[in-house]
């Protein structure tokens, strides 16, 4: 499969408010197992947490919010912080309805030429160890761990 071209392009105000809350929902789907939360409480902290980062929104100085386009139409979105020497990205989401076409690929290549453009030499991530779908992909990238965190249930 080919890599499909895509475009980044920060959201409008209702976009953005749009992508906070699948953000969020999306985020609190993977914390709550990971942190033993139940499904409010693991909400409430995808909220303080996405918050806590975006203190001005779209305005919030180091942090990056696209939403990534193909012929005009989002597939996507992408977020990035650049508060540290190392950019982290936060978030690389594929519309639901867009999954499987190779997005998440362009999304993460569009992202990394972005960092390159403005001087970066590194790219960071955190991915749960249960998206195996995700990793799958960064591996593809050249991805490489550099950290791990493991757990037992007793």
């Amino acid at each position: 499969m080919s890599t499909p071209s895509i475009t980044l392009r920060p959201p409008t105000a209702a976009e953005y408010a749009d992508w906070m809350t699948r953000g969020c929902e999306d985020y609190a789907t993977d914390i709550g197992p990971a942190r033993d939360l139940d499904p409010a409480a693991a909400l409430e902290a995808a909220y303080q947490e996405f918050g806590a980062l975006l203190t001005d929104g779209l305005e919030t100085e180091n942090q990056l919010v696209w939403l990534a386009c193909h012929d005009d139409e989002p597939v996507g979105s992408l977020w990035i912080g650049t508060q540290k020497t190392t950019p982290f990205i936060y978030l690389v989401e594929v519309l639901a309805e867009q999954r499987g076409k190779g997005y998440g690929r362009a999304i993460m290549l569009a992202g990394e030429e972005e960092c390159r453009r403005r001087g970066y030499t590194h790219l960071a991530l955190n991915v749960f160890g249960s998206n195996k779908v995700a990793t799958g992909l960064y591996d593809s990238l050249g991805y490489v761990v550099v950290t791990q965190e493991m757990r037992k249930e007793l």
